[in-house]
């Protein structure tokens, strides 16, 4: 590094990626006070002290539809920021997630000798295995938040550090059921459920009336049974509360909006769509099973595109089925009732799993950021560690 102040271009495409990089800046402003970060950022980001190009909306475009008609001004800003970042000649490029995007970037910036580091890897472990050829051409290392993935970039020789995970950092290591509880207006000794049809309408439109029939069933057993539903937005709530108009108008919920972190550590259980929520829920220390449904065609190609036993987090990051995942077919109110039952009941299952989970939470506890912002000055530097 020559005397300069640390100079590192960066760039996120969605809410996530801004949470993500303005940690990483803070935990890097805390070791290089002086260090200058630009590219494309959020407003959190933003105000951690980045100066942006474009704004981080820009990038964030989702659907085939949506891409195709972004897609000339899409390139336009790749074809930009490729050559304002090869005038800048940053120490350390780094792209947060938006992979179809930041990869093709990073893969010229590096052919331009500066050096590149893609943080949050994609999903290359479960499907589409060959990108992995593209991302090591790409970059220079991955900055990855679970084990699993570290190790597959080490089986192609792919340079891959693990930081852990950003919501393990969040999350405390035993969560207050009774504070959240109250906080949601639960009595302590009532049973209760988390349902958590999805964040994507189709997700919502697939799940949520047989969620609702599996609560029916599971309050004919339990007649105290609350019934938490945190749903991410106005539109997905409006979706819901239609869906359960026609299903089952008489079943007495709590719709929350958000919240969904707090109706986890709150409920004896959940039903939840595979996701992010899987682990989030693992972290919650809540147990869950996993019930999801597609399309039939694209349940057909997903069976031979994935290449995992597993759709959800907390079974990958175990190595083994700790949650019940009932996907397509086997995704029915009989199934998914079944499958929860066990955990409403409580006993000795329950406190394995808790303890099971503690286990995976403190596994991938690592201070992300701080891990991140190490990795970035070592890169900076030309040193190289890959732990």
């Amino acid at each position: 590094m020559s005397t300069r102040p640390l100079v590192i271009g960066i760039v996120a495409g969605e809410t996530s990626g801004d949470i993500l990089g303005a940690g990483l800046i803070r935990a890097l402003k805390s070791q290089m006070p002086d260090a200058r970060f630009v590219g494309v950022a959020g407003p959190r980001m933003q105000e951690a002290g980045c100066e942006t190009w474009y704004e981080m909306e820009e990038l964030a475009v989702m659907g085939i539809v949506e891409v195709l008609g972004r897609l000339p001004r899409l390139l336009s800003i790749r074809r930009d920021l490729t050559q304002r970042f090869t005038e800048l000649a940053p120490d350390v490029f780094v792209g947060i997630d938006a992979p179809d995007f930041n990869i093709t970037l990073e893969g010229r910036l590096k052919a331009r000798g500066i050096r590149t580091i893609h943080y949050v890897s994609p999903s290359v472990w479960a499907w589409r295995q060959k990108r992995v050829f593209k991302i090591g051409r790409a970059t220079d290392l991955v900055l990855a938040f679970l084990p699993f993935e570290k190790a597959f970039y080490d089986k192609f020789n792919v340079p891959c550090r693990f930081i852990g995970h950003t919501m393990a950092d969040a999350m405390p290591l035993q969560p207050d059921k009774l504070a959240a509880r109250a906080q949601l207006g639960i009595a302590p000794e009532r049973h209760c459920l988390a349902l958590l049809p999805g964040s994507r309408g189709a997700e919502v439109e697939m799940l949520s009336a047989d969620f609702l029939r599996s609560a029916q069933l599971l309050r004919q057993r339990y007649p105290d049974l609350a019934v938490l539903v945190p749903l991410v937005n106005a539109k997905r709530r409006e979706q819901f509360e239609r869906i359960k108009q026609e299903t089952a108008p008489e079943l007495d919920v709590h719709l929350l909006d958000g919240q969904a972190r707090e109706a986890m550590i709150a409920s004896d259980a959940a039903l939840l769509a595979s996701g992010t929520a899987a682990l989030e829920c693992m972290l919650a220390k809540c147990p869950m099973v996993v019930g999801y449904r597609m399309k039939p065609f694209t349940f057909w190609l997903a069976k031979r595109l994935v290449k995992t036993p597993w759709v959800s987090l907390p079974n990958l990051l175990a190595g083994r089925e700790l949650v019940k995942e009932l996907l397509q077919d086997e995704c029915t109110p009989d199934q998914l009732a079944a499958a929860l039952l066990p955990w409403l009941e409580g006993g000795e299952d329950v406190k394995q799993l808790h303890e099971t989970f503690l286990a995976l939470h403190q596994q991938i506890r690592c201070d992300a950021d701080a891990q991140a912002a190490q990795a970035v000055l070592e890169l900076a530097r030309g040193e190289v560690n890959h732990v």
